[in-house]
């Protein structure tokens, strides 16, 4: 029987004239409706076979594809949510009937569970996550175009960094011993967190000075060569001495750790009067130093393991030395004083 009930909800069982087979959910209680839908898509794969008409596409299968596609990306978990939330929403719906209005209004305003409004920022992850959804199906040439959803607009990120004489004042009145290691090799490779503290000794070489991060931990999900200047390598030496765990980065009992101790973070932050500065603006200090010191920005792009040259040219104000030579291409006052001689010659 092509039309069978299974609980609540009817499914279909359905031989393809190519002979394949389609089993699946009509999504509906009511048997009229079941056996609707049933016709509707042996006429559909008929016309598929018989008239050379592109298949229709269900929003599952674009899913399934999404999360295929992203499975060894760093977050992975954000895009599992994603999509169960989209699911929700849009689960059976033929993908290319789906609209961008559609889209654009099924982004959440509030938290599903604390019911706090969503700031842009976190609702343009949604966005980014189901266009890919599109973009994909788009390349499956299994929908004719990717719907226009509009960027939400978020505040211009301020680059939050600290002087070399800030940083030390953070890291003396910084308690925990483990938290000076692990701030000390922030500000000194411009490593994420994520990267820090998985690092393992077994991804450290000496001899190159470098350490590998992995494609597990790496935020792009593809692994990069982090390289090491002396004062990091100074720190691994130390570390590799006292250290009897397979991560570098240990607590007082050699066990690892996950996170960084947010509180004692704080305080330190707190006590060398430092406003509004996270653990991530390490990174950011790193970044800074660099281009103060007139570290090409292509070359910072690839020693911090930024995705496009976009998102380091925040840092592109912090030095315009390579810009100075130009700066007297053009000048009002020299070029008039040079008019003003050379009317004063033609008047002898």
């Amino acid at each position: 029987m092509s039309i069978k009930k299974r609980g609540e909800t009817w499914h279909i069982d359905i031989v393809a004239p190519d002979g394949s087979r389609i089993r699946r959910s009509t999504g509906t209680p009511e048997k009229r409706k079941a056996q609707e839908y049933h016709d509707k898509l042996k006429h559909e794969l008929w016309a598929v076979t018989k008239l050379n008409k592109r298949p229709t596409r269900i929003f599952e299968e674009a899913i399934i594809l999404m999360l295929r596609d992203s499975e060894h990306q760093a977050r992975f978990d954000y895009k599992q949510a994603h999509a169960e939330y989209f699911l929700s929403i849009f689960s059976g719906r033929d993908l290319s009937s789906i609209t961008g209005e559609e889209l654009t209004n099924s982004i959440p305003d509030f938290h599903a569970i604390t019911k706090k409004p969503i700031a842009n920022g976190t609702k343009n992850r949604y966005r980014s996550t189901i266009l890919r959804v599109f973009s994909l199906a788009y390349k499956m040439n299994w929908i004719d175009g990717v719907p226009y959803i509009p960027r939400f607009s978020e505040p211009k990120v301020k680059v939050s960094w600290i002087t070399k004489e800030k940083a030390n004042m953070l890291i003396h009145h910084l308690k925990l011993n483990w938290m000076k290691d692990v701030c000390f090799f922030a500000l000194s490779t411009g490593a994420r967190m994520s990267e820090i503290l998985s690092l393992t000794w077994a991804n450290v070489d000496f001899v190159n000075k470098i350490a590998k991060v992995t494609e597990d931990n790496a935020k792009s999900g593809r692994a990069r060569a982090l390289l090491l200047n002396s004062d990091a390598i100074d720190l691994l030496r130390k570390l590799r001495f006292k250290n009897h765990c397979g991560f570098v980065f240990t607590r007082s009992t050699n066990k690892r750790v996950y996170d960084i101790d947010r509180r004692d973070f704080k305080n330190a932050c707190e006590l060398a009067g430092i406003e509004k500065f996270t653990f991530h603006d390490l990174r950011h200090t790193w970044a800074s130093w660099h281009a103060q010191a007139g570290t090409p920005l292509y070359t910072l792009q690839n020693l911090g393991g930024w995705e496009t040259l976009e998102m380091v040219k925040k840092y592109a104000h912090l030095n315009a030395d390579h810009m100075l030579k130009f700066a007297d291409n053009v000048t009002f006052t020299a070029q008039s004083q040079s008019k003003d001689t050379m009317k004063n010659v033609s008047n002898y």
